[in-house]
């Protein structure tokens, strides 16, 4: 368990600023943000420990203008070995976010311990569609084309003809589909953010994420959150499985 906290010490550390679910861009509020910690941890003969901390924080730096990061850790340990470790950094710039349709600029750094990634960079630009947005309910999706680097601690992976480079360049194309949902009048709130994110290179080269929330508020500014991450890559490392599916609990603090 103490090395779990070590891992949580650090995320604070780097990330300051989001001890101020799911921000939408469009809100008029200048700052926003939250803090979520789930987890999962079992004892005795089989001991499993498994922590995600999740930040989210928008502000307008200039009239018209957002920015938006979403950062998230992961530590997962079996028998006190580890397991995984997943930072994953994804930020916006937004313009007229108030809008319909509106441009985004974005960029993401990502590291991974099982999948053996080092470092991942994306820089793109896209635009977004706002398909539904009322102060509890609100429904976007987003369209966007980035440009990846990987690099990789090995140079074996599952599809052979990848072999030889630990580092892949891309060109990707990404779909985007994420809301927020009050269910439940004050009682309940669902939400969800989940992308596909092909090679526009290569066919066989393809990735997708889904994050859902399910969230019972306790105070204005707490609530008690269940947490269901389902990630997928379809180039790994040789012997690796694709897919990752991690269930978890805990809560979340508010700024608002």
């Amino acid at each position: 368990m103490s090395k779990a906290l070590n891992k949580l010490f650090y995320f604070l550390l780097f990330f300051p600023i989001v001890l101020f679910a799911q921000i939408n861009e469009s809100d008029t509020l200048k700052i926003k943000a939250n803090l979520s910690l789930t987890g999962f941890w079992q004892g005795g003969n089989v001991e499993t420990l498994i922590f995600r901390a999740k930040s989210d924080l928008s502000f307008i730096p200039f009239k018209n203008w957002v920015f938006k990061t979403n950062n998230s850790y992961v530590y997962q340990e079996f028998g006190k070995e580890k397991a995984d470790e997943d930072i994953l950094s994804l930020n916006f710039l937004y313009l007229n976010p108030d809008r319909k349709i509106y441009p985004l600029l974005l960029g993401f750094v990502s590291t991974n311990f099982r999948r053996k990634i080092d470092r991942r960079y994306l820089v793109g630009a896209g635009v977004t569609f706002q398909v539904l947005n009322k102060k509890n309910h609100w429904l976007k999706f987003s369209i966007s084309s980035e440009y990846e680097r990987t690099d990789f601690s090995q140079a074996t992976f599952n599809r052979s003809n990848y072999n030889g480079d630990p580092i892949i360049n891309t060109l990707r194309g990404t779909i985007w589909i994420y809301g927020k949902y009050e269910l439940i009048k004050g009682k309940l709130i669902l939400s969800h953010e989940s992308y596909y994110q092909p090679s526009l290179q290569e066919s066989d080269n393809y990735r997708w994420r889904s994050d859902i929330g399910l969230e019972l508020p306790l105070w204005k500014f707490l609530d008690f959150k269940i947490n269901y991450l389902n990630t997928f890559e379809s180039l790994v490392i040789e012997n690796q499985k694709q897919e990752d599916r991690i269930l978890t609990f805990g809560f979340t603090v508010k700024s608002y």
